[in-house]
């Protein structure tokens, strides 16, 4: 295990947008709570709570990775609308490391294999 540090610095906070994930064109994620997690020079991930994602889409396959800074991930695939199966397209660290405890009870997906929406949330009234 490392810890995140100024040579890998990981950050994780509440996104400030309405979060939508499609599969070929079928919803399967929605979230106003989604977490923005920032790692390093990668690109920024949006994770979802496990609640806010249909279930009945995501099928667990066996493939597994393991991150030093982050822990073991676990892979789930996507049953598409048109009957496809989107393979390994999301994944949760289920046990995350103590530094990025938050990602525990949500959901990651390869933009790549996904349509990711983002809208801005309107601005709570005082």
């Amino acid at each position: 295990m490392k810890n995140p540090g100024p040579d890998h610095p990981i950050t994780i906070a509440p996104s400030d947008k309405r979060i939508r994930v499609l599969a070929r064109g079928v919803p399967i994620a929605e979230t106003t709570h989604a977490l923005t997690l920032r790692e390093a020079t990668y690109p920024a991930v949006y994770y979802i709570p496990r609640a806010d994602t249909d279930q009945t889409r995501l099928v667990r396959t066996t493939h597994h990775t393991h991150c030093p800074y982050k822990g073991d991930a676990s892979y789930f695939s996507i049953k598409a609308g048109d009957g496809t199966t989107l393979a390994n397209a999301v994944w949760s660290y289920e046990t995350p490391f103590p530094a990025v405890a938050a990602i525990a009870g949500h959901l990651a997906f390869y933009p790549d294999q996904v349509t990711i929406e983002e809208q801005p949330l309107a601005p709570a009234k005082s």
